[in-house]
């Protein structure tokens, strides 16, 4: 068994400078085709609707491998773990990188997802564990400035990189970072993490890829599905698996996913609001150079610099947060970053073709500005109030509910903005895409509010974590 008490503040803040570095590499992956979404859909001969799903399919992988995690954290020693989720992105990457179609490219956004599943869970145990409790937030903070501001500031050189040499180079040069992070790992990192002789439970977790995946195929297809059979039938089968999953894990002495933690009412609010988060966020991030390119004809370069400002002011209120919320608790951020992302999503609602551009990037400051406020901290106090002994459930759960509801936003509000212009195309004409972008975020604008009323009336004033 390791002892965390020897670990040396070198040896500790080395390891966390290489999750930090694979976290902004592969969160980086997370979002940087949706500048890229029109070129690669043109190159691989696919529609924008089929190129959206190299994105939240993504996400959806991610979600399914979530479950998994906790098991593997629990039973496998930490450094083979985190190799092999370098080892499994680099793969994908790749296969993205000589794709020249879209089930090959989807293969390669797989195996990348399912690295950074790996990559995604382990560092926040892995920080949440090495790290005394007066540090965590602020240590949660700076990786939560990798985490969040990686897949908002992507758009952003994938835009420049896209209109240069090329959407691949995007994967070129996030293959040499892991291969770095990779060599680096192999030198730094130990077997920080307790393991135990735990089953694998395979009905489980067979259940849980048919549960996440057949809600977020559902939901996903919502805008796509004339018939409405590719809605209901994957959204029923996800629904009586999650139900019999949950039944499952209740029922057994050792869990594949203890979900008795959302007993907890601070673990059960931490992961709803980062659910609502991320389901706004990932929508947005997708729609936002759709925008730019689509509705306003600009370039992938200036679809990137739309986003820029934006993650610039991430980088400046993450860190921050994470030492607001160690001195003040959860309540006054939370409130703040609602607040916030009510004003962007709104302020979006009304944009019309004659709006200039800077105005839809000052949304996107402010709607950057409630990400930074909310996706770490919520992390930290959700996992801190699930116990000592729950983080790596805890972590698991609440990763791969939020980025399922991620994969949602990226499909639903994309099917929302693409129904509203078709039904509208008679009445608005060349107005309907900007149309449908209105509606969608008029959408969005509800789901944040419900993070409000959550954050006003639910939340309660506590500073200790």
């Amino acid at each position: 068994m390791y002892d965390i008490n020897k670990l040396t503040d070198r040896k500790r803040n080395m390891i966390f400078i290489n999750l930090l570095i694979s976290c902004i590499a592969s969160s980086m992956l997370a979002t940087a085709l949706t500048t890229a979404l029109l070129a690669l859909s043109k190159d691989l001969n696919i529609s924008i609707a089929t190129g959206q799903w190299l994105t939240s399919g993504y996400s959806l992988v991610m979600g399914i491998v979530m479950p998994l995690t906790a098991f593997l954290i629990t039973r496998f020693p930490a450094k083979k773990l985190y190799l092999s989720g370098v080892g499994c992105f680099i793969a994908g990457l790749a296969v993205s990188s000589i794709a020249v179609s879209f089930p090959v490219m989807m293969a390669g956004r797989i195996l990348q997802a399912c690295g950074n599943g790996i990559l995604m869970a382990m560092a926040q145990v892995v920080i949440l564990t090495i790290y005394p409790i007066e540090k965590r937030g602020a240590m949660m903070g700076w990786y939560g400035l990798a985490a969040g501001a990686a897949p908002v500031i992507a758009p952003t050189i994938a835009g420049m990189l896209v209109d240069s040499v090329g959407w691949r180079s995007i994967f070129y040069i996030v293959l040499v970072i892991m291969e770095l992070s990779f060599i680096t790992a192999i030198i730094v990192f130990d077997d920080i993490l307790e393991t135990e002789d735990k089953k694998f439970d395979i009905i489980s977790f067979i259940f849980s890829i048919f549960a996440f995946g057949g809600i977020t195929l559902g939901i996903g297809n919502i805008g796509s599905s004339e018939s409405g059979i590719g809605v209901i039938i994957p959204l029923a089968v996800g629904l009586i698996t999650s139900v019999y999953f949950v039944y499952r894990q209740l029922r057994l002495k050792e869990p594949f996913l203890d979900v008795r933690i959302f007993k907890n009412r601070e673990y059960a609010l931490s992961v709803t609001g980062s659910m609502l988060l991320y389901l706004v966020m990932m929508g947005s991030s997708v729609i936002m150079p759709l925008y730019v390119q689509s509705v306003m004809g600009y370039s992938a370069t200036v679809s990137g610099l739309v986003t820029l400002p934006g993650s610039l002011s991430m980088a400046i209120i993450s860190p921050l947060a994470g030492k607001i919320f160690d001195k003040l608790g959860i309540k006054k951020l939370f409130i703040a970053g609602s607040a916030c992302m009510i004003i962007s999503n709104v302020g979006m609602y009304f944009i019309t073709l004659n709006t200039p551009v800077y105005i839809a990037a000052l949304y996107n400051v402010v709607r950057c500005v409630a990400i930074g406020c909310l996706m770490m901290p919520l992390v930290t106090w959700g996992t801190a109030n699930a116990g000592k002994n729950k983080v790596a459930d805890a972590t698991a759960m609440l990763i791969s509910l939020r980025t399922t509801a991620g994969a949602v936003g990226s499909a639903i509000f994309v099917g929302i903005m693409t129904f509203a212009a078709g039904r509208s195309a008679a009445v608005y004409g060349e107005n309907a895409e900007m149309h449908g972008l209105n509606i969608a975020f008029i959408f969005m604008s509800f789901v944040t509010m419900i993070m409000f009323a959550i954050a006003v009336f639910m939340v309660k004033e506590n500073k200790e974590i």
